[in-house]
């Protein structure tokens, strides 16, 4: 009988310094955005071998969520999180599924608030 089966892999709180945001002075002044990402996919093989071939880069990963973050300017942290999810599932095959949480600490909401934040999946089909 064949198993499939799937597990996570997870990069949680990286922090970046970024100029994202509706307001003018955010694209100028920046802010700091911590960014989570849950990678679904198969890692049977890689853990039978502990064999780093056969699984997903997480160097690779990271650096992917870094030139979103820093390389680009957008007005919504939900557009962030959007393009971050689509660039991973087109870039790492083995990827079945990522979730990714973009967090903007002490948004501009006129009142006292610790974090904004946009939580999106995509799903390979």
């Amino acid at each position: 009988m064949t198993q499939h089966a799937y597990a996570y892999v997870r990069l949680v709180n990286m922090v970046f310094y970024a100029h994202h945001g509706v307001l003018k002075e955010e694209h100028t002044v920046g802010a700091k955005y911590e960014v989570d990402v849950e990678l679904r996919f198969n890692f049977t093989d890689a853990a039978q071998n502990d064999d780093i071939t056969k699984t997903i880069d997480y160097g690779a990963v990271y650096k992917e969520i870094k030139k979103a973050l820093t390389m680009k300017k957008y007005f919504l942290i939900e557009a962030v999180a959007y393009e971050i999810a689509h660039d991973l599932l087109r870039d790492f095959p083995l990827l079945e599924q990522a979730s990714i949480k973009v967090r903007k600490r002490n948004p501009p909401v006129d009142g006292i608030c610790d974090y904004a934040e946009a939580d999106y999946s995509a799903i390979r089909h």
